[in-house]
């Protein structure tokens, strides 16, 4: 099966293969850059693709805290079982291959990893425990350990690379680079807080929801990296859904790159947190935003709920209904289709006092449809890229906004041929 819009980029040794799809409308016309300091990037085609680079070790000039996400799937690949078993909280370097995603392939899976890792830590007079590992790619091939070890040498590790050199290594179906940067001054310090990102399809919260790879130019501790992470997790990466499929491969990374050293009180550590979230925000809308196929964002936001938990059910709820995406994919208001995915979240909520909006525009209220709304305005409003929902619950004071995108014919063709 062959599609217009496809290219044959990614080959396996079993001719499969992946078919990246024609740039994302959301794609930004610049990319933020920089050539990391404490740490250098080196990428490289090791062979997991035909051509371009698959490869990305990451290497710091000393032993840095880190502090780690992911995925809850009861289907976890290799690199996550291996990082969860291995890593104490400290990294030396980082390994992370695309094309295979080294998932369900049992414990040959795992001595793949041994044997890279421990060529690598041995390169650097490190323990292997403080190398971590991530893979994306085709599930349920085994990975070669061999295409990774023959790059680990004094002759490949020469050149070292940007950032947006390694946001691009670690590509699937991705479609542009997600890279975000930030600065912030601490007691005149300069401290920027950037990362990496990796996603497009198989993308629903549970934490991690993809590949994203962080930075913070100070020195913090890995107990207050792991409450960094926790604070700001929930209304980025966890606010996200492209498909509501998991991956088993999701993992979320910050690091410590202790180039500054500042006092971590209150007020230090709420400018980081707010700066985090701005970077965490920033990665996680681009990933949602090149999502398989994607033409249309969605915006769902619940208000008044009763709680947090059941503001953040409805909303994923109505983002990942497939008529809601499909009718939007439509330019078709079906605000019905939105009442349905609220009903069968089950939640305990009374009909007459939701309003539903697309927009500024009124479409339900009191239980029934709003007789006066134009509908000329309605179809004007359906055309744009992004198309907000509001859901007003009117039990309580909690809130909940995610992010969805359209569900059309590209994501079709992308996922009916993703590997043959």
């Amino acid at each position: 099966m062959k599609f217009k819009n496809a290219i044959k980029d990614l080959f396996f040794k079993n001719n499969d293969r992946f078919f990246l799809k024609s740039k994302s409308p959301f794609a930004p016309k610049h990319y933020k850059d920089l050539y990391p300091q404490g740490f250098k990037i080196y990428t490289f085609n090791a062979g997991f693709k035909k051509k371009n680079d698959d490869l990305l070790i990451i290497v710091f000039d000393n032993i840095v805290n880190v502090a780690s996400k992911y995925s809850l799937t009861a289907m976890p690949s290799a690199p996550i079982i291996w990082d969860k078993k291995n890593n104490k909280g400290k990294c030396r370097a980082l390994i992370v291959n695309s094309g295979n995603a080294n998932a369900y392939t049992g414990l040959s899976g795992l001595k793949n990893i041994d044997k890279y890792t421990k060529k690598l830590a041995e390169y650097l007079s490190c323990s292997k425990k403080e190398i971590l590992v991530s893979s994306t790619g085709v599930i349920g091939e085994q990975l070669n350990p061999n295409l990774i070890c023959r790059k680990i040498s004094k002759q490949f590790f020469s050149n070292n690379k940007m950032l947006v050199d390694a946001a691009r290594s670690i590509w699937t179906t991705d479609t542009f680079v997600k890279t975000a940067i930030y600065n912030i001054k601490i007691l005149n310090k300069n401290i920027k807080i950037y990362g990496f990102a990796k996603g497009s399809g198989m993308i629903s919260p549970n934490m991690g929801t993809m590949l994203a790879y962080i930075f913070i130019d100070c020195e913090i501790n890995r107990t207050e990296l792991k409450k960094l992470l926790t604070n700001n997790i929930e209304e980025t990466f966890n606010s996200i859904s492209v498909d509501s499929d998991t991956s088993t491969s999701d993992t979320l990374m910050l690091f410590s790159n202790p180039l500054n050293k500042i006092k971590l009180n209150n007020k230090n550590y709420n400018k980081i947190s707010k700066t985090l979230n701005k970077v965490m925000k920033d990665l996680s809308f681009k990933i949602i935003s090149d999502g398989e196929g994607v033409k249309k964002l969605i915006k769902v936001n619940v208000k008044k709920a009763k709680s947090k938990s059941q503001a953040k059910k409805i909303a994923f709820s109505v983002s990942n209904s497939p008529l809601v995406k499909t009718a939007i994919a439509g330019e078709d208001a079906n605000w019905g289709r939105v009442v349905m995915a609220i009903g069968k979240t089950k939640e305990k909520i009374l009909q007459n006092k939701i309003t539903i909006k697309f927009g500024n525009l009124l479409l339900a209220k009191n239980g029934e449809r709003n007789s006066k709304v134009n509908l000329s305005k309605i179809d004007n409003y359906m055309k744009k890229n992004l198309i907000e929902i509001e859901i007003n619950l009117n039990l309580g004071n909690e809130s909940s906004v995610v992010y969805g995108n359209d569900l059309n014919k590209e994501y079709i063709k992308i996922n009916a041929d993703y590997r043959s």
